[in-house]
């Protein structure tokens, strides 16, 4: 079983598609990882081990033919799927039951891929958490996995699913990889679709993935958007570290985990320089705050007008802070957004990478608020892509990291960075 759980995502679906081992032998293997786990974890909202069976059987039983033939994945719970409920993280939702799967679920199904279940979201992927623990945490010491793709994160750092669907708005893909200890991929934005997906922010709101490593993540969006995403770092690469406007967040643990990469990178032959954004990015993070606020605001209006007494207060004073924000102001933000586009564009002239705090620091203690996504609203408003590389770990011994941001449409240079990162880490 052991042996199983290892294999990377690529090597576990040609060794299915050969019949080196079974899509069933492969399913039963993580469902004792679930089941040995999940009680103390609740990284699933939905799991039905008679379902994941009977898709591996299925499986089993056909001719290999998709390129994620058997690999076993997590949807986070703001995805639909149609054979399991979809709850988006709130009580309003309870046994709700999509005729449909979303998007990137079918797509992921009709490549072969096995449905293991849903992972935990917040409530509507905003802040309130649910009951999901980090599983780096000593059992007596819980501390929160981050948001709002808790239970994803939390699933595949416990190995109780090799690659997980995560999405993110403001930082709920990297900053649950980051405190979680694993790699966090959030492509473009608007690279894999978002039909079928809770929308929340639809400016914002991007698909991206959990994995154990590079090659997964990089691997399975390759798969879903048919993008070449294996290509290995050619040439000197040219790093500019950036401290964001929001430095004097950053802890000891995320500035050290910042000059160990950027040392790393350089004994590996990049060009390290500091780098310095644009004066149009110093108000991005206002920005994004008052786009997501107003566009939830009228995402939500159905469940204002019926259901406002299931929201949470955290989810209401957000959508009340949307209601503040009026349609100049939301104009004025998404301008300043498009100036700040083209100017970190043009960075990239000078740069192939960009290297950023992930997190002020190593996950908080206590599951009750799941963390600050500070450093990643404004990469999440300009759209980049951004890949989080776990380095090590903090002073506590929880995990740490630093995000790898590339150009807008350069996931492949960015997915190269940073599986030269990884590989210089090991």
């Amino acid at each position: 079983m052991n042996d199983i759980l290892a294999l990377p995502a690529s090597e576990m679906v040609r060794r299915i598609s050969e019949r080196e081992i079974s899509a069933e032998a492969v399913v039963r293997a993580y469902t004792e990882r679930i089941l040995a786990n999940d009680t103390r974890i609740h990284a699933w909202e939905f799991f039905d081990p008679a379902l994941a069976l009977a898709q591996a059987r299925a499986c089993d039983a056909g001719s290999p033919g998709g390129a994620l033939h058997g690999l076993p994945i997590g949807v986070k719970d703001l995805m639909d799927t149609s054979d399991m409920p979809s709850t988006y993280g709130s009580p309003i939702y309870a046994g709700h039951r999509p005729r449909t799967d979303a998007a990137v679920v079918a797509l992921s199904r009709a490549e072969g891929a096995i449905v293991m279940g849903k992972t935990v979201t917040t409530e509507f992927a905003t802040f309130k958490p649910g009951p999901t623990c980090n599983p780096r945490a000593p059992v007596d010491q819980p501390h929160t996995p981050g948001g709002s793709s808790s239970g994803s994160a939390a699933a595949v750092a416990a190995g109780m699913v090799p690659i997980a669907f995560g999405s993110q708005t403001a930082g709920s893909i990297v900053r649950p990889a980051a405190y979680c200890g694993i790699v966090g991929y959030k492509p473009t934005h608007g690279t894999l679709p978002l039909a079928g997906i809770k929308a929340l922010s639809p400016s914002l709101d991007t698909v991206g993935v959990l994995a154990r490593s590079v090659d997964d993540a990089a691997f399975f969006v390759g798969v879903l958007a048919r993008l070449p995403l294996h290509a290995f770092a050619h040439g000197r690469l040219r790093i500019g570290i950036c401290q964001t406007p929001h430095w004097d967040r950053a802890g000891a643990d995320s500035r050290a985990a910042l000059a160990r990469t950027a040392r790393l990178l350089e004994q590996a032959g990049a060009v390290i320089t500091d780098l310095t954004l644009p004066e149009a990015c110093t108000g991005l993070t206002a920005a994004q705050i008052d786009i997501m606020g107003y566009e939830a605001r009228a995402a939500f209006a159905p469940e204002l007008a019926t259901d406002a007494a299931g929201l949470s207060a955290a989810f209401a004073a957000l959508l009340k802070s949307g209601s503040a924000v009026d349609g100049a102001r939301f104009f004025a933000a998404q301008q300043l957004a498009a100036t700040a586009r083209m100017a970190v564009d043009a960075l990239f002239n000078h740069v192939d990478i960009v290297l950023a705090p992930s997190t002020e620091g190593e996950a908080p203690a206590g599951i009750a608020a799941t963390g600050d996504p500070i450093f990643s609203r404004l990469w999440t408003l300009l759209g980049n892509p951004c890949v989080h590389v776990p380095t090590g770990t903090g002073i506590t011994g929880m995990p740490i990291g630093v995000t790898l941001i590339g150009p807008r449409w350069g996931d492949a240079q960015t997915i190269a960075a940073a599986r030269e990162l990884e590989r210089q880490l090991s």
